[in-house]
């Protein structure tokens, strides 16, 4: 189910401002990987991760990502991940990524993401917007013009790798998401490492008092789970549960719900 996107097809959705209608010398494809809910045992979602037609691991595609062609990289982005969800028939959440630095006129360079999501009947409410921590945000005020208008336009916003890169609490100050996901790096040996855990319990703090929903991102082993269960977190998403699926959605076992379960939730 490989999505080579046609070039009619970017024709015909593609409406947003002038820098985002250069075409993609290159075609792509997603993996989906399960966002858990673990206070319902069910799966909240799965976000989008880029990936080769084939399969290829995503810096395959990210690399041919140049300042000619991010703006409509972003744009096909949104489409082909709604496009390729639909297919599948997800009934839950999608997150998508987009880069912030890509985005001229939030008001015009979302048309081609509501228009994809009328064509192919998939609802605003249930697609998340990741902006990743990690990559250098030009202008900080006009994220913040982005992720406000994302959210009166009904979708949810997310910061992706919280604790990794640029904006830091600063960002915060501004802009307050619906989610925030946590990066790998705080959550990897979190029960082992007693540093990451006085940073995750503060930023979890944080997080609770600003009423902003954490997402343990990374998580590989019963023992992180468990961790961030105790501390009330209950979105989760990582290799424990399950690996990215490519143009597909992978399930979650009960047997991956039940150890943590027993441990019980503060």
């Amino acid at each position: 189910m490989s999505t080579n996107f046609p070039v009619e097809e970017i024709e015909n959705i593609q409406i947003g401002c002038e820098h985002c209608r250069s075409l993609l010398p290159f075609n792509f494809s997603f993996a989906f990987q399960p966002i858990v809910n673990l206070r319902r045992q069910t799966i909240f979602g799965y976000e989008a991760l880029v990936r080769g037609t084939n399969g290829e691991p995503a810096l395959t595609i990210l690399d041919q990502v140049n300042d000619d062609n991010r703006y409509a990289f972003d744009q096909a982005c949104r489409v082909t991940a709604i496009q390729l969800a639909s297919k599948l028939k997800l009934d839950k959440m999608i997150s998508i990524n987009f880069l912030p630095n890509a985005v001229y006129q939030p008001e015009h360079c979302i048309q081609s993401t509501l228009q994809a999501a009328e064509k192919y009947q998939f609802p605003i409410e249930k697609i998340m917007f990741e902006i990743t921590e990690s990559e250098q945000v030009v202008d900080p005020k006009h994220l913040t013009k982005i992720f406000k208008y994302y959210q009166s336009q009904g979708f949810v916003t997310a910061i992706d790798d919280f604790g990794s890169g640029y904006a830091g609490l600063n960002l915060l100050t501004k802009f307050i998401p619906n989610i925030m996901k946590l990066d790998m790096e705080l959550v990897r040996d979190v029960d082992k490492d007693p540093v990451k855990q006085i940073i995750n319990r503060n930023l979890i703090a944080t997080c609770n008092q600003l009423k902003i929903a954490v997402l343990a991102e990374g998580i590989e082993t019963l023992e992180e789970a468990q961790f961030y269960q105790d501390l009330g977190v209950y979105l989760m998403q990582g290799y424990y549960f399950a690996k990215p699926g490519f143009e597909c959605l992978p399930e979650v076992s009960y047997d991956k719900y039940e150890p943590i379960l027993d441990y019980g939730f503060a």
